[in-house]
């Protein structure tokens, strides 16, 4: 009798845990969808967009003179309301805008294409919105690619190594159910991709940009021309004075140490005078990595570059992070080694000038997390010469490239280049990409699959910035330059052929021949807006 005279209250003293239970979980809940986003803690999109089996299909709908006047004004870089169908999946009120750097001021000059690359965000204008737990999504134009694959391929290879990447696809785009073209899509390096790769942490995002720097605000400056002022260029179908790429910069930002606080090594092979690693530098303020001094506002083209909210006791982790860099020590504590020597293989297998290899201190991420620098990959359509060759025999010099000398911008790496154990470390991923990657058959048939997928695209692209001839000759242009890479790569660890700017320079007798590569085949970097094969630029 006496349990059963107490059995109301234990029921009600379970009721009321079982309500405080309730609402912890319920806080907790809310609190996880705050942190993770409201997909994102189910990360479907690997799958859903990024399964390379099967390329994306988008069909953008907007109210069309909003399309054309967001193309008008595309060097605004301002967002615009679009609802947006995905492998049938509808989403409504995304932000939409042209995206770029020089790519994007290429195209604005150009009176003929409106081929811009474009940024999906698909929480701007709605709060956790997103695609399978996907915040933003890149559609790059493929500029200076008549491949429309050296972004696929050197992403591909970052995947077969497991280095933190951005995931990649193919996208065939509609506007307003009218097929617009065949883009590559990419991950953005932002909310999603952190999650993706480093959970929860609360770590730090930047994309410093020496160009910007240099030009004070916005890219590239061409003469006097603002880069506000592109679309009337556009309009008037013509291109300012001077057909280069003239930035502004600060008298002292010249090849060699002599000539101002940041430097490039000048000490080329013959072929790779006219590859970026020579000419105008831009990595002031930081955007080199280079350390200069622990005054944080030295390094501003880092801090103006953040992604995430940063301030001035993160900024202090960084500049530690590269004084330790540059002195040496403690490298396991400063940086992520095992993904920095990923991240330094496949780079220097692409031979990506328009970076931290070259003359511009830009294209790529720096994260920190505890005071740990990683460093993230970004842009790779110049890759494998695609900044131009000044020299005849430049397509020696990008298929030679030294492996042991492959960063020019920076020597933020050379502590890592300097010590035998991670000198050895680095030289494994290099083999692993060419033993395992290229001559294992990884290659062919990464590549096989994108023909496959694309070439009828291609073909059937109206806004292309090639022809389709232009594209078979540059994509077969570009298989042969991946398996001579390797080839000079594989002779570089094997010890036959020389692996440093010097030693080639004292000893070219054994390096690969590079006679039948044609650079300009595969496109290359030019202000008229696709980055069209040299003899055609020299036509009135």
């Amino acid at each position: 009798m006496i349990a059963y005279k107490n059995m109301p209250k234990a029921v009600s003293i379970m009721m009321t845990v079982a309500v405080i239970i309730c609402i912890g979980v319920t806080a907790l809940s809310q609190k996880a969808v705050e942190v993770l986003g409201q997909s994102g803690i189910t990360m479907q999109y690997p799958s859903e967009l990024f399964d390379t089996d099967e390329i994306i299909r988008i069909n953008i709908q907007m109210k069309e003179e909003e399309w054309e006047d967001m193309l008008a004004n595309a060097s605004a870089e301002e967002y615009y309301a679009c609802d947006i169908v995905i492998n049938g999946r509808e989403i409504y009120h995304v932000g939409i805008r042209p995206k770029g750097n020089t790519s994007l001021s290429a195209i604005a000059m150009n009176p003929e294409t409106d081929r811009f690359s474009l940024k999906l965000e698909f929480d701007h204008y709605v709060d956790g919105q997103d695609c399978f737990g996907l915040d933003k999504l890149i559609l790059n134009n493929n500029y200076a690619d008549a491949t429309n694959m050296k972004e696929a391929v050197v992403y591909d290879m970052y995947q077969y190594l497991g280095a933190d990447a951005s995931l990649y696809n193919y996208a065939e785009i509609s506007v307003n159910g009218e097929y617009w073209g065949i883009y590559l899509a990419l991950e953005a390096v932002e909310d999603s991709f952190l999650l993706r790769n480093f959970g929860t942490g609360n770590g730090k995002l930047y994309k410093p940009d020496g160009q910007e720097q240099a030009s004070g605000g916005h890219g590239p400056s061409f003469g006097n021309q603002a880069p506000g002022d592109l679309g009337d260029i556009r309009e008037e179908g013509k291109r300012p004075e001077g057909e280069g790429f003239a930035p502004e910069r600060e008298p002292g930002f010249l090849e060699g140490k002599e000539d101002g606080p940041s430097s490039i090594r000048d000490d080329r092979p013959p072929g790779m005078e006219g590859m970026g690693k020579g000419g105008p530098f831009m990595g002031g303020n930081g955007a080199d990595l280079n350390y200069t001094d622990d005054d944080p506002d030295s390094y501003s083209a880092i801090w103006e570059g953040e992604v995430t909210d940063t301030g001035k006791k993160d900024h202090r982790r960084v500049v530690t992070a590269l004084k330790k860099i540059d002195e040496g020590t403690d490298l396991e504590e400063y940086l992520d080694i095992d993904n920095v020597l990923r991240y330094m293989a496949v780079h220097t297998f692409s031979v990506n000038m328009d970076s931290l290899s070259g003359s511009m201190a830009h294209n790529y991420y720096l994260y920190e997390y505890n005071g740990k620098l990683n460093i993230l990959p970004w842009d790779y359509n110049l890759s494998f010469g695609g900044m131009g060759m000044g020299a005849a025999d430049g397509a020696s010099g990008m298929i030679n490239d030294a492996i042991d000398t492959p960063f020019h911008g920076t020597e933020f790496f050379d502590a890592l280049l300097e010590d035998e154990e991670y000198l050895a470390k680095y030289h494994e991923y290099l083999r692993q990409l060419t033993e395992g990657y290229v001559f294992g058959g990884k290659f062919e048939e990464t590549y096989g699959r994108i023909r496959n997928q694309i070439d009828a695209l291609v073909k059937t692209d109206p806004t292309a910035l090639y022809s389709y001839e232009e594209y078979e000759a540059g994509a077969d242009m570009l298989y042969s330059t991946v398996m001579l890479r390797a080839e000079s790569i594989q002779g570089q660890l094997d010890g036959a052929i020389p692996s440093t700017d010097e030693g080639q320079k004292e000893d070219n007798a054994y390096l690969v021949d590079a006679s039948a590569i044609d650079i300009d085949a595969m496109g290359v970097f030019d202000m008229g807006g696709r980055g069209r094969r040299r003899d055609d630029q020299d036509s009135p």
